[in-house]
């Protein structure tokens, strides 16, 4: 097996998070890791530490590489409403199709799991939901600057509505709900907003 000044960290890190994303923290045992990356268990502690930090790296590198651009490219685009649907029309298709399909979302599924009770991965967590709810805020600032909400409607509170159905999403996808449910409940939230309006 490959000693620690051989091997490819970038690539071992990628499999330890598609690893923990799909069968959860609590079911993956360092053995896991070890078949997984083909690295000993002498090289993995050398590079990461226990299970507990390479844990931590997986869900950190997670946030960075398949949270935040989303979240960056739902804040920075113009159209408003639009964005929002069209987040939650990609959001839907990745968990419910393609090669990830049933996995959830790594983040989520750290909500719904006991590792939650770690203050570092709560802090990953709360990380994740601030960017996500300021993301959506930021849309909908842009869908009421453009009048597509409805009258009265508040960014803020619609921001966190449309949080928390990204994790609903997320984690009912995993418990294999379809994607025409999930786009009819996304689609009545956005309604109950004014999205129709904008379409």
């Amino acid at each position: 097996m490959p000693d620690i000044k051989h091997f490819d960290l970038d690539a071992t890190v990628e499999t330890v998070v598609r690893l923990f994303w799909r069968q959860g923290v609590a079911s993956t045992g360092i053995q896991d890791v070890v078949t997984a990356t083909g690295l000993n268990r002498s090289s993995l502690y050398a590079a990461f530490g226990g299970k507990q930090e390479l844990y931590l790296t997986a869900l950190r590198r997670y946030l960075e590489q398949r949270s935040q651009p989303m979240f960056r490219r739902l804040a920075e685009d113009e159209r408003g409403l639009p964005a929002v649907s069209e987040f939650f029309d990609g959001l839907i298709e990745a968990r419910c199709s393609g090669e990830y399909a049933r996995w959830g979302c790594m983040v989520s599924n750290a909500h719904a799991g006991a590792e939650n009770n770690d203050p570092e991965v709560r802090a990953v967590l709360d990380q994740h939901h601030q960017e996500l709810r300021d993301a959506m805020y930021a849309a909908l600032v842009t869908a009421g600057r453009k009048g597509q909400l409805f009258p009265g409607a508040d960014p803020g509170a619609c921001a966190d509505l449309l949080a928390l159905l990204a994790y609903g999403v997320n984690l009912r996808s995993r418990a294999g709900a379809d994607a025409a449910t999930l786009r009819k409940t996304a689609t009545a939230a956005l309604d109950s907003i004014g999205a129709r309006t904008a379409a």
